[in-house]
């Protein structure tokens, strides 16, 4: 368990006393009680990590006139208990929790004496969690709710832990003999090209009640039209592509599209490419012509529309009822794909981990076919924000849509140049937490009116959002990927634990 000093404690202890519980952010005192801690632990695993101060009691506690100094109990209110919570905390979870991390806030309690706040740090987990006989936990917006089995088979799913490729499909086995399937046989050397002998032996093909049965994950690599087929089962696997004039989609009589959505279809591999090409295409003429002779030049590099593209074939969640879409605005891309980040990403940390692979099986036999498109494997992501910043563009926006009847994934790349500014601003963010008018005036030099276009300017083009604040002159803002996380970038944790 780490310590840091007073003079840090106290900031990140004024924080926390002013911070709501929320999805992210849970106060608890210590008690012999466990049962509602472990659950919380095990609800942020399960859903996007969280901080779980013990110690604290919660502010709808606090009387009339009371300080925020009175909810602090300490742990030393019961330390044999604390101790006990600590146990319990590395026996009672199935599987066991690894990303868990401890700091101690020495502080002034309640009674005046010294004491001690601890901060529970749990990740996002890349697995399930249950509690040892009392179920599997998720978090709400400031609460805990026990998942049911279909609950608990859905996020299976969504974390990568198991994936819709491996679903045996009941698709003929003549219908996966095409020249997709010959050009891989040829490539891997195969003499023999019968698929009836060659996809069980590759571990693509299963024995079903009516016969040989090819898993989801050969129908996407060798089926001429494999959204086609896949319709059937509530399952889609194609791509669209729409071209719009404009900054934003017009919903109207008339759709500001360009061209007419162009659908793409074939075996992945066909697939990648064919989309890629197309996309390409479109922004090598995409030049839009204003009234006033004005023009939009797209910049991106090559590389990052291609690894975008191929991510959301190879990465997305093919259970769910929906085609990647691309859409091409003046101003960006978008690439969304359905499914949620697997495993224990988050868009805060895609670009240092890199891509996970929730379609593992479909992404090793995609690299058996003549000019592969995910040679690199794992390093795509961190080469897109390499060749963005190279390229003086803003970093690709990574974010998750929940709201929508299928949870997706979107990736942002921005047409416009970053300023120089940028940089630093980001860098502050990253290592101290949201930004204020005030303290960009400080890195800028710029005066308070500057700041607040400037600021405005950054939040209309998505890579600042402003965070819920009393007043505009306590407006704060940080980057959307962060905007979410469990309070531990503003508390300054992340590089403690």
């Amino acid at each position: 368990m780490m310590d840091i000093n007073s003079a840090q404690a106290a900031d990140r202890i004024a924080a926390l006393l002013a911070a709501p519980e929320s999805r992210t952010l849970d106060f608890k005192r210590i008690s012999d009680k466990h049962k509602k801690i472990i659950e919380t632990v095990c609800a942020f695993a399960n859903s996007e990590g969280g901080l779980l101060a013990l110690g604290v009691g919660d502010a709808k506690d606090l009387k009339a006139g009371d300080k925020p100094q009175s909810r602090l109990w300490g742990v030393e209110e019961n330390p044999e208990a604390f101790d006990d919570l600590r146990r319990l905390l590395l026996q009672r979870f199935t599987p066991a929790l690894t990303r868990v991390h401890w700091l101690r806030l020495p502080c002034i309690l309640r009674d005046g004496q010294a004491g001690h706040v601890v901060v529970l740090r749990v990740e996002k987990s890349d697995q399930v969690h249950s509690v040892v006989g009392n179920g599997t936990w998720t978090r709400m917006d400031a609460s805990n709710r026990e998942l049911s089995a279909a609950e608990i088979a859905d996020l299976t799913y969504q974390r990568g832990v198991k994936s819709a490729e491996t679903l045996p499909m009941p698709v003929a086995l003549d219908l996966l003999n095409t020249d997709a399937w010959r050009s891989y046989c040829l490539t891997r050397g195969l003499a023999d090209l019968d698929v009836v002998v060659r996809l069980p032996r590759l571990g693509l093909a299963v024995p079903g009640e009516n016969g040989l049965q090819p898993l989801l994950a050969a129908v996407l690599l060798f089926a001429d039209e494999p959204g086609a087929l896949l319709a059937g089962q509530g399952m889609r696997a194609d791509i669209r592509v729409f071209h719009y004039k404009g900054k934003a989609v017009q919903r109207g009589e008339v759709p500001n599209l360009l061209l007419p959505p162009k659908t793409i279809s074939g075996p992945a591999v066909e697939q990648i490419a064919q989309a890629q090409a197309y996309v390409l295409e479109r922004l090598a003429v995409g030049l839009t012509m204003e009234g006033s002779g004005f023009k939009t030049r797209y910049r991106f590099p090559e590389r990052v529309i291609k690894e975008a593209i191929t991510n959301a074939v190879v990465h997305r969640d093919y259970r769910l009822n929906r085609d990647i879409q691309v859409r091409i605005f003046d101003d960006r891309v978008e690439v969304e794909s359905p499914g949620r980040l697997p495993g224990n990403l988050t868009p805060a940390t895609i670009e240092k981990t890199g891509s996970v692979p929730r379609n593992s099986l479909l992404a090793r036999h995609l690299r058996e076919f003549p000019n592969p498109p995910n040679v690199d494997a794992g390093e795509g992501v961190p080469m897109m924000f390499a060749q963005m910043a190279q390229a003086k563009l803003y970093e690709p926006l990574y974010r998750e849509q929940l709201e929508t009847a299928v949870p997706t994934l979107v990736v942002t790349l921005l047409n416009g140049e970053r300023p120089p500014l940028w940089v630093q601003v980001s860098d502050w963010i990253d290592r101290n937490g949201p930004i204020t008018n005030s303290r960009l005036r400080e890195i800028s030099g710029l005066d308070t009116l500057a700041a607040s276009k400037q600021l405005k300017q950054w939040v209309g083009q998505g890579v600042l959002v402003a965070l819920p604040a009393p007043s505009r002159q306590q407006a704060s803002y940080t980057k959307p990927e962060l905007a979410d996380l469990p309070g531990s970038l503003s508390l300054g944790l992340d590089n403690e634990t």
